[in-house]
């Protein structure tokens, strides 16, 4: 089972081209077999959350909002870490604001 806030390899399509590789996401949550993640790239110009070697990741990193899919649990190939609090939130509430915020 995963939850919010771990970082997970799975196997992704890339919305460019037919290709599909293993590569990390953030799972945002979990829903009957489904998770709802977002892509995450060591391409540091890309716009997102950082996210370093400190906070687990195995090259200084980022979180991209942008890109958020949808897979099945039998995509994953393994849990890698979870994130702080601290930067779930961070996660959660650039989340909110890019949805609009909350009135």
């Amino acid at each position: 089972m995963f939850n919010s806030g771990d970082v997970i390899l799975a196997k992704i399509q890339f919305v460019d081209s037919f290709e599909i590789k293993t590569r990390p996401v953030l799972v945002l949550f979990n829903d009957f077999g489904n998770l709802v993640v977002c892509g995450i790239t060591s391409n540091k110009k890309m716009e997102g959350i950082s996210l370093s070697k400190k906070e687990g990741a195995v090259k200084d990193s980022i979180i991209k909002l942008n890109y958020i899919f949808t897979i099945p649990d039998k995509f994953i190939s393994k849990k890698l870490f979870t994130l702080s609090n601290k930067k779930k939130k961070e996660v959660y509430d650039n989340l909110i604001e890019k949805l609009g915020g909350l009135k």
